[in-house]
């Protein structure tokens, strides 16, 4: 991984954090997610003319991905209504890089260097103590909240797979991100009006102007990761885009005023540590 890789991918995680602390409207999490998916596909759309077609070859990644974010945000639902999500997203976001990783041996044919491999270990040990252990204590998990958290990491790890390979085929990776912006966004709002039914549709309306903010910053930071995917091992990459819970972090005791307990500076120390073992692996 170049040093320019390196840092836009950093640069993408920072962003994945602000439109994270952002997209907390008035919306349930689930409503804004998709809010936010509507919004990348309708900014998608102004690129449309600059890139290319995707190729034939292309559409099954494209199809394939669109799926797995369906999967993804079926299995958020679930954890919704199993347990606390405060503690099953961190257990999907904590064990896909390491999933992504075991996959990309198998699929891409990429085995990481001895010391990336421990940079993604750290990251996603880091994530999981960041996320678990950083704020208030957090009540057991319970089997069923579990297996809605690994589910979800299984179709992070399966999307970034598949985006990363699909980008790597296309003519440019803008070309692969803005017509999978816009299936995306399709698949969404058809997953929200089975679950949420149609009146979800005027509620979502409200709130187009933060949509379109969030989902041209999310956009933006996701397209850096697909492009960065075609320079570097997806692994590596989808381990160092974690960083973001580190950013979420500082932004929280910087900007919100919260406490750095010493679970946080342990956890953020480990992401640290994770993140020089990538750039020197």
């Amino acid at each position: 991984m170049t040093l320019f890789v390196f840092f836009a991918v950093l640069a993408a995680a920072a962003m994945h954090a602000i439109w994270n602390a952002l997209v907390k409207v008035h919306l349930d999490r689930f409503l804004s997610i998709t809010l936010m998916t509507l919004g990348m596909g309708f900014a998608a759309l102004f690129a449309l003319p600059f890139v290319e077609v995707p190729k034939a070859e292309i559409w099954p990644y494209i199809i394939a991905s669109v799926i797995f974010h369906m999967g993804y945000r079926t299995f958020l639902i679930g954890a919704y209504k199993a347990g606390d999500f405060a503690q099953t997203y961190p257990l999907a976001r904590g064990t896909a890089p390491l999933l992504a990783a075991l996959g990309g041996m198998v699929v891409v044919r990429e085995v990481p260097a001895p010391l990336a491999i421990l940079g993604i270990v750290l990251l996603s040990g880091g994530t999981l103590v960041m996320s678990f252990r950083g704020g208030v204590h957090l009540e057991r998990f319970n089997l069923r909240a579990v297996g809605f958290a690994l589910g979800t990491s299984i179709f992070i790890a399966s999307y970034t797979l598949s985006d990363g390979s699909g980008a790597r085929l296309a003519a440019t990776a803008q070309s692969y991100a803005a017509w999978l912006f816009i299936c995306d966004a399709a698949g969404a709002l058809v997953l929200c009006v089975i679950f949420r039914g149609p009146q979800s549709l005027p509620v979502l309306a409200r709130d187009w102007k933060a949509g379109l903010f969030t989902g041209v910053l999310s956009g933006a930071a996701y397209w850096i990761v697909m492009w960065a995917m075609t320079k570097a091992p997806i692994a590596s990459v989808a381990s160092l885009r974690e960083t973001s819970i580190l950013f979420a972090m500082m932004i929280s005791v910087f900007a919100l005023g919260e406490k750095m307990t010493g679970w946080r500076g342990a956890a953020a120390l480990s992401i640290v540590a994770g993140v020089v073992a990538l750039r020197l692996g």
